[in-house]
């Protein structure tokens, strides 16, 4: 199985260039990848003053970034994971498409456990956490804050799928968030393909450091700044190259 996280800071002044940039940078992503994943909002950015506001970027299943994305998909016979502000019977929900690889719409997962700032303006995600079952594994999607949910964790550890396609926008909280999300994951054998956004956004600070992640080792991963792509390969004994390994010593 061949992964990548995509690390991708929008600009919020161009929805529809931030959108060309997003479709273009996992157009490279997916050459060499059955799963892609992309950013929690990944293209509006994450910071709203209101419901209002985000209605101006909202869109529903089916709208232009899944239709960027499907043909992305379709060329490259990848699955895709992004982020984005879902309008659905009269509410906003912070969602995340699932794409298989015929650019076929497999999946929308709604977040479940809301940040404050989500709260603004998203409703609660219903909880459904579904399986994606490919010929090169099964696969879950969370987004963000449900990493810190219990039930959540504690459905991974039941299910155990080989992969966790993980759309965030983590903050900057002065802590080491490879160790934390190892730490949240200890108990399960799934690996952990983050993907997060960097910079500031209304003068909140993100961490970057997206990464692939396996049982408090770092397969691979970003730099706190900066666009770029995570890969790593997973075999069935989810080995790779040793240089690119980094272990985390959990408690």
């Amino acid at each position: 199985m061949r992964t990548v996280a995509v690390q991708f800071r929008p600009d919020r002044a161009d929805l529809h260039g931030s959108r060309a940039r997003l479709a273009a940078i996992t157009a490279q992503a997916a050459e060499t990848a059955d799963l892609v994943v992309l950013p929690e909002l990944a293209v509006s950015g994450y910071v709203f003053t209101d419901r209002e506001e985000a209605m101006t970027v909202a869109e529903d299943r089916f709208g232009p970034t899944f239709q960027a994305l499907s043909e992305v998909a379709r060329q490259h016979r990848s699955w895709i994971v992004c982020g984005f502000v879902e309008h659905a019977h009269h509410q906003l929900y912070n969602s995340a498409l699932v794409i298989d690889h015929e650019g076929r719409l497999a999946g929308c997962y709604r977040k479940t456990l809301l940040f404050e700032l989500d709260e603004l303006w998203a409703s609660v995600g219903e909880g459904d956490y579904g399986l994606f079952q490919t010929p090169w594994g099964s696969f879950t999607v969370a987004v963000c804050m449900d990493l810190n949910d219990d039930r959540f964790v504690r459905w991974l550890e039941r299910f155990q799928p080989d992969v966790l396609a993980f759309p965030t926008n983590w903050l900057e909280q002065g802590i080491d968030v490879w160790r934390y999300w190892a730490w949240r994951m200890s108990r399960c054998s799934t690996t952990l393909v983050a993907a997060n956004t960097w910079g500031l956004d209304r003068g909140v600070q993100f961490c970057g450091r997206s990464a692939v992640l396996r049982r408090g080792v770092v397969l691979a991963a970003a730099p706190p700044e900066g666009d770029g792509l995570v890969q790593a390969e997973l075999h069935h004994a989810h080995g790779v190259k040793p240089s690119s390994m980094v272990r985390i010593d959990l408690p």
